[in-house]
């Protein structure tokens, strides 16, 4: 297969539908809006705006990305013994259902990551950095891809084709579009307990207290519920970060937390505080005031 053949990628063919949807959203939103006056807050001309610059941003990038990882992938592919195994036989149905399996559970771990790890947050933010949620939101992508594709690397060593990978990803993130939204209440029971939902993914999207850093999954929820980190939907979230940042010109939304990091690693005393800043959890701050003395007092 030639790299134009493998890069026919669905979530290129997907686009359309995208746009559809969020148009119907919309539509949907302005109709409610005297009778649900809550959910119609869900959406914003401006923060749309700036979620589908980013959208747009990131196909560019993405798309230089996956080429070079293409290539990479290829090379990898090209010598593991495991080419040519199970993984790699596309005509058998429950190849394709492994590695929707393996793709889904290698998301999960780089999400979470993700979440965890300050210099892979300072690219993931911008997903989260809207204090609304709707399908636009969705689009709302990073221009950083880079941390995401390295947690692709054990993929092609198993002999999975690289091609395939890319597919399974892209139907991966197809799914996840339609979980971002506020019109989609609870669905039935066997559902909730399997699969990633609108309400699983709107806390996710929140930064209550009682829902941070929880449901990192993709299409499958059960991943959270195995590693201990679902939370249910107990009360309508406030979505955003913790301490929002408030513009809507995508290269400071993109870039802002890269720009906050290289500050605290300036301040940052010694190589342990250092390596904190760049590899610990986000939300770590340093600072170096200087207090002057009380007085003495007599």
């Amino acid at each position: 297969m030639t790299i134009p053949n493998a890069l026919h990628d669905p979530l290129t063919y997907a686009i359309p539908f995208f746009i559809a949807f969020m148009a119907l959203e919309i539509v949907s939103l302005r109709a409610f809006a005297h009778d649900e006056p809550d959910r119609y807050r869900g959406v914003e001309y401006t923060d749309s705006r700036s979620s589908i610059l980013a959208g747009l941003g990131s196909l560019v990038v993405n798309s230089g990305a996956r080429i070079l990882a293409l290539v990479g992938y290829a090379a990898l592919f090209a010598i593991t013994p495991l080419r040519g195994d199970v993984l790699g036989d596309t005509r058998r149905w429950y190849t394709w259902l492994f590695v929707i399996l393996l793709v889904d559970l290698v998301w999960y771990l780089y999400h979470r990551a993700s979440h965890r790890v300050r210099i892979m947050w300072a690219g993931h933010q911008a997903h989260h950095n809207s204090q609304y949620f709707n399908l636009t939101t969705a689009v709302r992508q990073k221009w950083n891809p880079w941390f995401e594709l390295l947690f692709w690397v054990p993929l092609p060593l198993l002999g999975i084709p690289p091609w395939l990978i890319f597919f399974t990803f892209s139907i991966n993130l197809i799914f996840q579009f339609f979980v971002h939204t506020e019109r989609i209440g609870l669905l039935p029971r066997p559902i909730e307990l399997v699969f990633n939902t609108p309400s699983h993914h709107r806390v996710h999207h929140a930064s209550d207290k009682d829902y941070l850093d929880k449901n990192y999954a993709g299409i499958l929820i059960i991943w959270d519920r195995m590693f201990g980190t679902y939370a249910e939907e107990k009360f309508r979230p406030t979505y955003g970060l913790t301490k929002n940042y408030d513009t809507s010109n995508p290269f400071r939304l993109q870039y802002h937390e890269y720009a906050a990091m290289w500050a605290d690693l300036r301040r940052a005393g010694g190589l342990r505080e250092k390596v904190a800043v760049v590899f610990g959890p986000p939300g770590r701050s340093v600072e170096r005031e200087v207090v002057a003395a009380a007085p003495v007092q007599n």
